[in-house]
């Protein structure tokens, strides 16, 4: 078994739960490879409607364990320090691009502290609540700069790009009510409730149809940065079709009229 746990909470919810409560789930270079082999592999599985994200213990992830990571073995011996971070930063950036590909929507549940790599991995998701112990921490400056993994590219479209400045250039970290004030999460909970208010977000996406929530949120990725608002109109327009022409959406639309909880056959 390795430091992250995958299991189903409940039908159609994928829960991946980094694993290592004694080391604050810091990650070691095994991790991150699996951290990928999992998302890589939901991406096809039809029976997960949504992936939830979260961390063991006190606190989600403290980023990069530098003193237990062990060694990456997709970059091969004997290449000088360049070309070695070349090839590890490579393979990191991976995950928030697997993270935003999926067809599932993400939520991150993060509880207690995140740092580090953890950071971007927490706010690539789709949706991030946090207990209100939580803390978001900006630790990159101690590798060199105050980004990674996409950190610079996320942030901005979060809170703003002079917020973002302030964030990424002092470092300061932020506690969850602030987090959820400036946009940074969805929203903050109390500890206790931190799975149950997740699991209770997943339920609520989950009552729409599977290609229907794909294609909105591939909607919304591209739409970001969309050239113009007629580009942005049209992907929607090709989107709808495609979705309106599944059994799916109409058994949508058959559930909500008769009132009950649909039954998705991927069709």
């Amino acid at each position: 078994m390795g430091d992250i746990l995958r299991d189903m909470p409940v039908e159609g919810v994928c829960r991946l739960t980094l694993n290592r409560p004694d080391a604050l789930n810091s990650l070691t270079y095994a991790m991150y490879a699996e951290l990928i082999g999992h998302l890589e592999a939901v991406r096809y599985d039809h029976d997960v409607r949504v992936v939830l994200l979260t961390g063991a213990g006190r606190g989600f992830c403290a980023g990069h364990d530098i003193r237990g990571a062990g060694k990456p073995d997709w970059v091969p011996e004997g290449l000088g320090k360049a070309q070695f971070q070349q090839r590890v930063m490579a393979k990191l950036g991976q995950i928030p691009l697997l993270m935003r590909a999926l067809p599932q929507p993400v939520i991150c549940a993060v509880n207690g502290v995140t740092a580090g790599a953890g950071y971007p991995i927490a706010i690539a998701a789709d949706m991030t609540i946090a207990a209100r112990s939580a803390k978001f921490v900006n630790a990159f400056h101690n590798a060199g700069t105050g980004h990674e993994m996409g950190f610079s590219y996320l942030l901005p479209r979060l809170v703003g790009l002079q917020r973002a400045a302030e964030l990424m250039l002092t470092g300061r970290p932020v506690m969850a009510e602030e987090a959820e004030r400036i946009g940074l999460i969805l929203r903050c909970v109390e500890d206790d409730a931190l799975m149950e208010e997740a699991l209770k977000l997943a339920e609520a996406v989950m009552v729409n149809s599977p290609i229907g929530i794909a294609l909105t949120k591939s909607s919304l990725q591209f739409n970001v940065d969309a050239p113009s608002l007629e580009a942005a109109i049209e992907m929607e327009n090709r989107a709808i079709f495609m979705s309106q022409s599944t059994a799916d959406t109409a058994e949508k639309r058959a559930a909500f009229i008769e009132k009950r909880k649909p039954l998705f056959k991927g069709e």
